[in-house]
């Protein structure tokens, strides 16, 4: 590992930024907002800025050997050959290809007795690429009928992820003529005869007052052949317009399963018989504070839930007599294992589980007893699981941060080793690196896991700190788990150390875990982040003038709250795609759906807890700030660009006074979203923006 001095970079000012003081009175609480007027991403003026401040930021980046050699380096990483998520539907096996050459992935199908080729086999059934040049087309997601005849699936533009959807017969290739716009999170079902299907769409422009569009996700259904804007509505309508539904089907098409979604805390479950006409939803749990899914077989369904179980339980319900007293636990709650996945095979139950943030597989029969562990290739995460009720043969997903995806196939019956099917490109040496897990005391005492990578003979010395860059998101429910992550290799490869915290807020150890980071605990959050930035530091790792921070999005809110309460533990942050302006997030696209996470700013207690920890809000003078880059997206459709472009401005303006550590850039990318659907092509470009800016202010040598 080289750590070489900063290097000696011209950085034209920044542009002229007027402050035009809106002052509001929130609950009592005087707020003066300077840089409203940069909401306006429609606005001419508001143009001419962002475009100023691309310039600005390209004329520094320019002048990076570095993030060149990183791009190199990520396109020859990022380009290899890399399967999906398989879907099983019948005998055949759906999955997702990144394939060499293309700037987005393409759907394939294969036969599932020989997926890793045949006569017939695989081949590609959805191309995104032929419908763009430049890329900018993306498959957003797509559902098989239950024999994988038929497919319904969804098409985007420049990351905007407001779907259009198709319909393709995957026996013959005909692309029937219907398109059914606004179907973001379609969530399609099929009925069994194939005929038509079930799927959720949002209103268009118009059709409500304006800004409503964002929400009112309502369910319908479409019988194949007629005019979509006829489709009768099934759900949704008088209910609160930012709750979400998905259905399902019972194995033999009798039942329809609803699943009213609350945020991410809370889900309610309705049914109702599918095979009589007019037949009413009949709530199997409804307005419990807890999270219920699941799968109806014959007359029964199984329940995966929270309630009164955090680490999540399996439980049998008679679906012709549902009462909560009459629920049978089948798979209790576990002391070491969080349920994160469960998906049914013949006769059998498969349950994924995370034990202190690493996947776990095992198999249990439909009554609730153990048959076996499945052994898995190394410490790392199944990141898919798909079966049949009418198979014993299975496939699921597995990776780690040195080993790309792969798609396995294993036996439910027999005991026997699962079998690589389908596999991504090798990419780098696994012996390459270590990957050490560790854990720390946040703030509070409560013990918080970390995985550390670094070179394999990278010697650790308090005399000689190493570059590292610190990553968290603990929000939503999601985990933080060993992911195949080809952006930091070349930083491992240079002599860089990467280090990925489990905060809480996320679901590593089931909901009590999730809720000690959300709404009032969200402190808690920052506070395990920036924890572990300080343990980097105290083991001799690294030092504050090494340490960069990284996040994305909720995790673009972390490190902006981190680089606001600990200034000095920081050289350099990437704030991707971020909310940071929490007093006024709400009043943006969607994000009125993240009052249930973070707090309604227009409930004066949750304002409370919202303004105090607020990046916008908490940038204070006569503070020496982190070099900052941050990036964002005009298409944006989930955390709108003003967050970026207040923060950037407010931290230019003191940093004019008040020196910072490094500069404050900006990068809003045009055709892009928040992140899904993103070129190839944009991908490498916004990663090397990203190492190679770490790479400068910390001071490593590519």
């Amino acid at each position: 590992m080289a750590v070489a001095h900063r290097r000696q970079v011209r950085i034209p000012d920044p542009p002229d930024t007027p402050q035009r003081i809106v002052s509001d009175i929130v609950h009592g609480v005087e707020i003066k907002d300077p840089y409203r007027w940069l909401e306006d991403g429609r606005s001419s003026e508001v143009r001419k800025w962002t475009h100023a401040q691309n310039m600005r930021t390209n004329a520094v980046f320019e002048q990076l050997p570095g993030r060149k050699l990183i791009a190199q380096r990520l396109s020859q990483l990022m380009s290899q050959d890399t399967v999906g998520s398989p879907v099983l539907r019948g005998a055949k096996l759906f999955f997702t290809m990144r394939v060499h050459g293309k700037n987005q992935p393409v759907l394939m199908v294969s036969d599932t007795e020989h997926p890793e080729g045949s006569r017939n086999s695989p081949r590609v059934v959805v191309d995104p690429n032929e419908e763009s040049t430049a890329g900018i087309v993306a498959l957003d997601w797509w559902h098989p009928s239950s024999d994988g005849s038929m497919l319904a699936y969804g098409l985007s533009k420049r990351g905007d992820e407001w779907s259009v959807l198709h319909i393709l017969n995957v026996e013959t290739g005909e692309l029937f003529p219907e398109r059914i716009e606004r179907t973001r999170y379609a969530g399609v079902t099929w009925k069994k005869d194939n005929q038509g299907f079930y799927y959720g769409k949002h209103p268009k422009p118009g059709e409500v007052p304006p800004g409503e569009e964002n929400y009112n996700r309502h369910i319908f259904f479409h019988k194949l052949g007629t005019d979509p804007g006829s489709d009768p509505k099934v759900f949704g309508e008088g209910r609160p317009r930012e709750q979400s539904y998905g259905t399902s089907l019972s194995d033999d098409g009798k039942y329809l399963l609803l699943t009213v979604s609350h945020g991410w805390n809370r889900t309610d479950l309705f049914v109702r018989r599918d095979d009589i006409p007019g037949a009413e939803f009949i709530p199997i749990v409804e307005g419990e504070d807890a999270i219920f899914y699941g799968r109806i077989i014959g007359e029964t369904l199984y329940m995966v839930t929270n309630l009164k179980a955090p680490r999540y339980k399996v439980v049998a319900v008679d679906i012709n007599n549902p009462a909560m007293e009459n629920w049978k636990t089948i798979i209790p709650e576990s002391d070491d294992l969080t349920i994160d996945r469960v998906e049914f095979a013949k006769g059998h139950l498969i349950i994924s589980g995370l034990k202190h943030a690493i996947s776990h597989l095992h198999i249990y029969t439909l009554n609730g007893q153990h048959v076996r562990e499945v052994p898995l290739p190394t410490l790392g995460t199944v990141t898919g699981i798909t079966a049949s009720l009418d198979s014993s043969t299975s496939f699921f997903r597995f990776e780690s941060f040195l080993v790309p995806p792969a798609i396995c196939r294993f036996s439910i019956e027999r005991d026997i080793k699962p079998e690589v099917v389908l596999e991504s490109a090798g990419a780098v040496d696994p012996d390459l690196a270590t990957i050490e897990q560790v854990f720390y005391h946040s703030k509070d005492g409560t013990r918080v896991p970390m995985f550390i990578i670094k070179r394999r003979d990278l010697e650790i010395s308090k005399a000689q700190p190493v570059p590292t860059v610190l990553s968290g998101y603990g929000g939503f429910n999601l985990s933080r788990t060993p992911v195949y992550s080809p952006a930091i290799l070349p930083w491992i490869e240079s002599g860089g150390i990467y280090a990925s915290a489990n905060l809480r807020g996320g679901s590593e150890y089931g909901e009590n875990w999730h809720r000690a980071g959300m709404r009032e605990n969200k402190q808690n959050v920052f506070d395990d982040f920036i924890y572990a930035g300080k343990y980097l530091i105290e083991q001799g790792y690294t030092d504050p003038g090494h340490l960069g921070i990284w996040g994305r999005s909720n995790g673009g809110l972390l490190v902006g709250a981190a680089l606001t309460q600990c200034p000095d533990l920081f050289r350099a942050v990437v704030c991707g795609v971020p909310l940071l302006d929490m007093v006024r997030y709400h009043k943006f696209l969607i994000a009125y759906l993240w009052c249930s996470e973070y707090g309604d700013p227009d409930d004066p207690e949750a304002f409370k807890w919202l303004y105090a920890y607020s990046p916008y809000h908490n940038v204070k003078e006569n503070v020496s700030y982190p070099a900052i880059y941050t990036y964002t997206a005009e298409s944006d459709t989930r955390v709108d660009p003003m967050h970026a472009r207040k923060m950037t401005a407010l931290l230019q303006d003191v940093s004019s006074r008040t020196p910072s550590k490094g500069p404050v850039l900006l990068t809003v990318e045009a055709d892009a979203g928040h992140g899904v659907g993103k070129p190839l092509y944009k991908v490498v470009d916004e990663q090397a923006s990203i190492w190679g800016f770490f790479a400068w202010q910390l001071g490593l040598e590519i």
